[in-house]
């Protein structure tokens, strides 16, 4: 019975409904969550050591500070990104606390992204920074993760549990999503506006709004986006950067073009980590929004197409944990954040190519920035928490699963069922079916009378009920065979009790007139 024992370990690693599972977790659940646990890790290790490579040498050229200094300062900020992930991931999403604490963060964004309007730093045109504590914080990378939050239960409360109808549905968006959104674009931060506004339309799609009218708010917001670049002078420069850099490569298109050159030096594998040219103070930013650039150079072509696959493993990952999601709002959740990780992705890599204009928005979990890197690891655990409390309810399919059963070579009907078998019932041998041919008839003879003298061992079904109480009246109904059947192409008939299954069907006079034409035939 070497078989049946591999099958009982075969069957310990599975779930209750008969699927794979990993840690007592199914694995399509358990996968994907350990795919972008792993992915946000090793993106966020490999930053901070870019961050160290690309601005070491801007480091050593300040005064009073260390090669090393942006660096150390990036992993603690991550180290604080990771302990507010973990609390987040580990509190259920739908929990009333939960809600609580992300409530009372909406509350602290947007005091901050007011206060920012009357004593925020300016610089490159924007005032998007605050001084506090000597540590300088950008508010709008944190209201990324209160937007998704309450957007989702904002749309989950009006299009499933009906709480509102569509004039408190639409104040409270314009209130709790509106409000955080244009207190950004005012500072000015476009990009930022942009990416939030394409993270929303996606999060529509995701809950099903008819696809009309998510065209036409795309529509909307498009030729929106098209009058605030063009309207003003600022935002207009930067698409004629985009489209003939060249034409000042020392002042407008200078940033674009070592970008460029950094690029071009790297080739197929790069120079090396750590020996890039470029970040020798001829690359502006090298270790925020040009990080990019830094990684094409150092480690080349091969570098930054394992980047970009490093993030695709996290998107499929963070789409699969919204496509598992117990309910709407986690589907909403965990695709929004998900969203947002790859619309940031697209505009920053896009511009440092040169085919999208320039928004400096950094690279996730890679370019240097407290708030950033705190704000990507927040959504991170937004998403984990979705998946590590995502425990769907067997389906009816799950159900059928666990009735299957493998038939053993050297117990054919089950009898004995104590070898990690499922006892979902007994296969027919083929002999014992009923098609008219006698050595068949034979072998199903057999087969009942095994049935009947079955010893007291044999299983019962899943309710206690012996499966040999359901077998051992079976009989051949009175000329079920024929002598002349398997020629003629008729077959046999069980019945049950004595009982041809069709009389209860017929009428007592269809019966007779049924039996006259037999007669006649014959």
């Amino acid at each position: 019975m070497a078989y049946a024992g591999a099958r009982v370990r075969q069957r310990g690693s599975r779930g209750t409904g008969g699927e794979r599972a990993i840690l007592g977790v199914p694995a399509r659940i358990m996968v994907p969550r350990i795919v972008f646990a792993v992915t946000v890790l090793g993106l966020t290790l490999f930053g901070i050591l870019m961050v160290y490579s690309a601005s070491s040498i801007i480091a050593l050229n300040a005064e009073d500070i260390a090669a090393d200094y942006y660096g150390v300062k990036q992993a603690t900020f991550a180290l604080v990104g990771a302990v507010a992930a973990v609390v987040l991931a580990a509190l259920d999403y739908r929990s009333r606390a939960y809600r609580i604490l992300l409530a009372l963060a909406w509350v602290a964004v947007t005091v901050l992204l007011v206060l920012v309007k009357f004593r925020g730093a300016s610089a490159y045109g924007a005032t998007r920074w605050l001084n506090i504590g000597g540590y300088t914080m950008q508010p709008s990378e944190f209201a990324k993760v209160t937007v998704v939050f309450t957007a989702a239960n904002l749309i989950e409360r009006y299009l499933q549990d009906g709480d509102m109808d569509l004039m408190h549905a639409a104040g409270y968006g314009a209130l709790f999503v509106g409000l955080p959104v244009a207190l950004i674009l005012f500072q000015p931060d476009k990009g930022t506006t942009g990416i939030v506004g394409i993270t929303l339309i996606a999060m529509a799609y995701l809950a099903g709004v008819p696809g009309k009218w998510i065209a036409g708010t795309a529509l909307a917001l498009a030729l929106g986006a098209l009058l605030l670049v063009f309207g003003d002078d600022y935002s207009r420069q930067r698409v004629e950067i985009m489209l003939h850099p060249e034409e000042d490569p020392l002042d407008a298109g200078y940033q674009l073009m070592q970008g460029f050159y950094a690029f071009s030096r790297g080739g197929l594998l790069g120079t090396g980590l750590g020996f890039s040219h470029q970040k020798y103070s001829y690359l502006p930013m090298p270790h925020n929004d040009f990080i990019f650039a830094v990684i094409g150079e150092e480690l080349g072509l091969v570098g930054t197409v394992a980047t970009l696959v490093a993030f695709g493993l996290l998107c499929w990952a963070g789409y699969k944990v919204a496509e598992q999601a117990p309910d709407l709002s986690g589907r909403l959740i965990a695709g929004g954040c998900t969203t947002l990780y790859l619309v940031q992705l697209l505009i920053n890599v896009s511009g440092v190519l040169g085919i999208f204009p320039l928004s400096g928005k950094p690279v996730p979990f890679i370019s240097y920035g407290g708030s950033s890197i705190t704000a990507c690891l927040m959504l991170a655990g937004l998403v984990l928490s979705v998946s590590m409390h995502s425990e769907l309810p067997q389906t009816a399919a799950d159900r059928r699963r666990q009735t299957l059963r493998v038939v053993d070579e050297d117990d054919p009907y089950g009898y004995h069922h104590d070898v990690g078998l499922s006892r979902a019932g007994e296969a027919m041998p083929r002999s014992a079916r009923l098609t008219g041919s006698p050595a068949r008839v034979q072998g199903r003879d057999a087969y009942v009378t095994n049935l009947r003298e079955r010893p007291s061992s044999a299983p019962t079904s899943d309710n206690g009920v012996d499966v040999r109480a359901g077998r051992s009246h079976l009989h051949v109904v009175e000329g079920g065979y024929q002598p002349g059947a398997a020629a003629s192409g008729r077959h046999g008939r069980v019945g049950l009790a004595g009982q041809d299954p069709a009389d209860r069907l017929r009428t007592s006079d269809t019966l007779v007139r049924g039996r006259r034409r037999e007669e006649r035939r014959r």
